[in-house]
């Protein structure tokens, strides 16, 4: 059984590793009563992550769609193969739609994004007080279907590794022999 390359490899553990990071990061934010300077710091580390993980989602989509993935073991049965490639791209999807509904979300209430505090993002639009209610949900139940699908992903690699025992895990390990 053949490996991911050592870029996709990279891509998949630091994308996932920010989105956790910014997924938990959310939640205790938005549990800070008030407007406090921690809360604000906060709020800009979630906007500075989110953006990483739109920009790394970006490059790692390029490689896929120039670098097939390693082909599935032949005794995985069908409907697991379909099952895994139609979670890969509604996680694909959610790397993007996440970040983008926090963009427009930010936008709405009136505070642009400047990255790291460094990058102007483009104002593509002005406050909406209507528009951010909107987005508010949109943005929250994103976050809460990318966290429920990433759980599945990890639960179904698990699997692999510790009840079907067949390297599937493995090709997607750092440090894996496979």
């Amino acid at each position: 059984m053949h490996r991911y390359t050592t870029t996709a490899i990279v891509l998949h553990w630091l994308i996932a590793l920010l989105i956790v990071g910014t997924f938990t990061l959310g939640l205790v934010m938005t549990d800070i009563p008030g407007i406090t300077p921690t809360k604000l710091k906060y709020f800009n580390w979630h906007k500075w992550a989110g953006v990483t993980v739109l920009l790394l989602a970006a490059l790692r989509l390029l490689w896929r769609l120039f670098r097939q993935p390693p082909a599935y073991a032949d005794e995985m049965p069908a409907w697991q193969r379909g099952a895994s490639h139609g979670l890969h791209w509604l996680l694909y999807v959610l790397m993007f739609a996440v970040p983008l509904s926090g963009y427009f979300y930010s936008l709405a209430t009136g505070y642009p994004i400047v990255w790291f505090g460094l990058v102007k993002l483009p104002v593509l639009m002005g406050p909406d007080p209507a528009l951010k209610l909107v987005l508010k949900d949109v943005h929250y139940w994103l976050n809460m279907l990318l966290a429920g699908l990433v759980g599945l992903h990890v639960a179904a690699a698990l699997k692999h590794l510790l009840v079907d025992r067949d390297r599937v895990m493995a090709r997607m390990l750092p440090f894996s022999k496979t």
